[in-house]
C-alpha cells in the first residue's frame, strides 16, 4: 500500500448510525492536535443500506473511516482486502483508503479490547462470560481468547443473536469451548466478563450473577457508570471502561492511518474531558 505523506493535509471521520454520541472525533482531532497533524476528522450518520453509495462519493483526499453500528458486518463485502482479525471476527470497524478508495477492512476493536484489559489487570484468563452477542461481542469474545481464555460464555436474549458470534468465536486458532446461555439465569463463568448490553438490560439479577467475576469489562462509556460498572466499582473488581476500549482501539487506527506513532495520552485525557462536560451539562 502507498505510503502516506503526513504533511499533506487528509480526512478521515467514523461512520454509523446513531453517531451524536461518538467520542471518535474528540480522540482523533486530539491526537491530531498532539502531532502537529492538519488532518480533518468528523462524524456522519449512515446506515447499512447506505453505506456502499456513501463510499463510493469520496474524494481522493479521503484517508480512513471509522465504524460503529450497524456497519461493521456490512463493511467487509466493500474491501477488496480484509485483515486477518476482522476476518476471525466476521466484521470491520475500519476502513483504509488511498486516493478515496477503499483498500482494506480492518477490526481494532479485537487487539483494542485485549490491551484495555491488559491495562487494568495482570492476571490470568482462563475463561470468560460476554453478555450479547453482536459484533463487539464477537470481537471482546475473541479478545479474551488472544488473553487466554479457554472457555468463552455468550449470554443473549435469545440463541439466534450468537449465532456470528459464535461462528467468529469457532474460528479462533485456540479453539475455545464455547458455550450460549439466557441473559435472563444464565451461569456467569470465568475471570472476566464483558457487558456490551444496554444498561436498561443489566436488571439487578444479572448484576448479582457478575458478581463474582475478578474483572468487569463495560465496552459502553456513555451513560457512565451502568449499573454493572457501579457494582463492580462498589466491590473493588478490576474495572474496564469503554474508554479504555475506546482509546485502544482508534490508536490503532490513528497508526493505521497516519503511520506515526499515537499519542495515546492525549487522547484519553480530550475523551475524559469530553465525557465530563457531558455529565455536568445533564
Amino acid at each position: 500500500m502507498a505510503a502516506v505523506d503526513p504533511g499533506q493535509a487528509r480526512r478521515c471521520g467514523v461512520l454509523g448510525d446513531p453517531i451524536a454520541h461518538s467520542l471518535s472525533p474528540v480522540l482523533h482531532r486530539a491526537a491530531y492536535a498532539a502531532t502537529g497533524l492538519g488532518w480533518s476528522y468528523g462524524a456522519e450518520r449512515v446506515g447499512e443500506d447506505d453505506l456502499a453509495a456513501h463510499l463510493a462519493g469520496l474524494g481522493a483526499d479521503w484517508r480512513g473511516l471509522s465504524l460503529t453500528m450497524p456497519l461493521k458486518r456490512t463493511a467487509m463485502a466493500l474491501a477488496p482486502v480484509v485483515s486477518q482479525r476482522a476476518a476471525l471476527a466476521g466484521a470491520a470497524n475500519t476502513l483504509l483508503l488511498e486516493d478515496g478508495a477503499v483498500v482494506l477492512a480492518d477490526n481494532t476493536d479485537l487487539p483494542g479490547a485485549a490491551a484495555a484489559v491488559r491495562e487494568r489487570y495482570a492476571g490470568p484468563v482462563t475463561a470468560g462470560t460476554v453478555l450479547g452477542g453482536g459484533a463487539t461481542a464477537a470481537s471482546t469474545g475473541l479478545a479474551l481468547c488472544d488473553l487466554g481464555a479457554e472457555r468463552v460464555t455468550l449470554l443473549v436474549r435469545s440463541p439466534e443473536r450468537a449465532a456470528e458470534a459464535l461462528a467468529a468465536l469457532g474460528r479462533h486458532p485456540a479453539r475455545p469451548r464455547v458455550e450460549v446461555g439466557s441473559l435472563a439465569d444464565g451461569v456467569v463463568d470465568g475471570e472476566v466478563v464483558v457487558s456490551t448490553i444496554p444498561p436498561e438490560a443489566q436488571d439487578s439479577g444479572l448484576v448479582e450473577r457478575c458478581s463474582g467475576a475478578l474483572v468487569v469489562f463495560e465496552v459502553l462509556y456513555d451513560p457512565w457508570p451502568t449499573p454493572l460498572a457501579a457494582a463492580a466499582a462498589s466491590r473493588g473488581a478490576v474495572l474496564v471502561g469503554g474508554l479504555d476500549l475506546l482509546v485502544h482501539q482508534a490508536a490503532l487506527q490513528f497508526e493505521l492511518f497516519t503511520g506515526l506513532p499515537c499519542p495515546r495520552d492525549a487522547m484519553r485525557a480530550a475523551g475524559e474531558e469530553a465525557l465530563a462536560g457531558r455529565r455536568a451539562a445533564g
